[in-house]
């Protein structure tokens, strides 16, 4: 009871926050995917579940950096919300934490369930892109699910990187068409082939936000 009905108030109040929203069509309502997004502030962490779960009626299950599970209140939250914790800077022991949020994020997609991926790893300061990291395409290859993009416009400016408190600005946030790769399902898994894969989706999300990407 305590998750639909927070779900639905969350999802209110973030809409205070969001100037327009195109391409809601564009999500999968039958079968699982990775949601694939922009990185640029906190606020992206529930804007964009706000926009995805009531379209599809499940909870989403994000990768989120595993330092934020060391603060008893934010762990309690962020297990709530199913978060996958994960270690994009490449710590002292993250190579046994990213191999157990692959296989915990690859059981949730076999069960028919939703996974979230901010390719970047970490918040852009002004909102321009960085260069994505090859997780999400081992991932996705390995679970043979779609990627569905989404560009979020102008989050920075609403919560800022260091900021704590939310600012009266407004974002856009654009879905894309969901990609497919299934022409690479047969193929040996290589870091070009993780590579192109990744390009190909950050490429998808440059479209959505207006940007180039360059890497």
């Amino acid at each position: 009871m305590v998750y639909p009905i927070a779900k639905l108030t969350i999802a209110v109040f973030m809409k205070l926050f969001m100037k327009k929203i195109d391409g809601k069509e564009n999500v999968i309502k039958d079968k699982p995917f990775i949601i694939a997004g922009n990185h640029s502030s906190f606020f992206d962490d529930l804007g964009v579940p706000s926009v995805i779960v009531p379209i599809i009626n499940k909870k989403t299950h994000f990768y989120v950096n595993f330092k934020y599970f060391n603060n008893p209140f934010l762990r309690k939250t962020l297990e709530w919300g199913g978060s996958i914790p994960v270690d994009a800077r490449k710590g002292k022991n993250h190579i046994e934490i990213n191999n157990k949020a692959f296989q915990t994020a690859l059981g949730y997609l076999k069960n028919g369930e939703i996974v979230g991926i901010y390719p970047e790893g970490t918040r852009s300061i002004d909102g321009k892109l960085q260069k994505g990291k090859t997780g999400i395409a081992r991932l996705a290859l390995a679970a043979k699910v779609p990627v569905l993009p989404m560009g979020i416009i102008g989050s920075y400016k609403i919560l800022p990187k260091g900021k704590l408190l939310l600012r009266p600005k407004r974002c856009k946030i654009n879905i894309g068409k969901p990609l497919y790769f299934k022409e690479y399902y047969n193929k040996k898994i290589t870091k070009k082939l993780l590579r192109e894969v990744t390009n190909k989706i950050m490429k998808e999300i440059a479209k959505l936000v207006g940007q180039k990407y360059n890497y």
